[in-house]
């Protein structure tokens, strides 16, 4: 498939990056300049004769991620997004393409702020740094965590390594999925 300048192919690709087998279609409500969304499913059984679902009959993750997918691609060089977590709703597999998105968005020129708790986003990122997708130091992390003790907030900045691995992992810094396992295992 060749790479299409179209705003709506470019969202519709990354809508089945985040969900496969989901499709986006968009279509004009004729008589007005607005148009109707409605996604499509390949891969279910058919029950009824359509296949088109209105945004509010599908999941929250695709509802959620659209208007993030439509800001990273739309863009210009030089702008600066905010995006509280773009992980909301949506399935591990779904939140390590966004991190790439993310990532690509990023190597475009784009400035990212990017406010998360999920480490399937940051995983996407680093594997993007060690594809070589975008330059490690274009990657600056910060994790806050606040003291007991005190009440004063602490900031660790891990460096992105190259290959994608981080120069340390702070306490507290997505290792639950560690602490779980090793709780299990005791």
């Amino acid at each position: 498939m060749s790479p299409t300048n179209k705003l709506l192919d470019q969202v519709a690709s990354w809508i089945q990056q985040l969900s496969p087998g989901a499709r986006l279609n968009a279509q004009r409500v004729k008589g007005t300049d607005e148009v109707q969304l409605f996604y499509e499913f390949v891969g279910l059984a058919r029950t009824s004769k359509s296949n088109s679902y209105r945004p509010t009959n599908v999941g929250f993750g695709l509802t959620y991620s659209l208007p993030i997918l439509v800001a990273c691609l739309a863009a210009p060089t030089g702008s600066l997004l905010l995006i509280e977590n773009p992980e909301a709703h949506l399935h591990p597999q779904g939140q390590v393409a966004l991190g790439e998105l993310l990532s690509f968005v990023a190597a475009d020129g784009v400035q990212l702020v990017v406010e998360t708790h999920s480490d399937h986003i940051l995983n996407g990122i680093r594997l993007a740094v060690k594809g070589i997708k975008l330059p490690a130091n274009d990657v600056a992390l910060h994790f806050f965590t606040r003291s007991l003790k005190s009440g004063e907030s602490e900031i660790q900045s891990p460096t992105v390594l190259p290959d994608g691995r981080l120069s340390n992992w702070p306490n507290g810094f997505f290792d639950q999925w560690d602490r779980s396992l090793d709780a299990l295992l005791e």
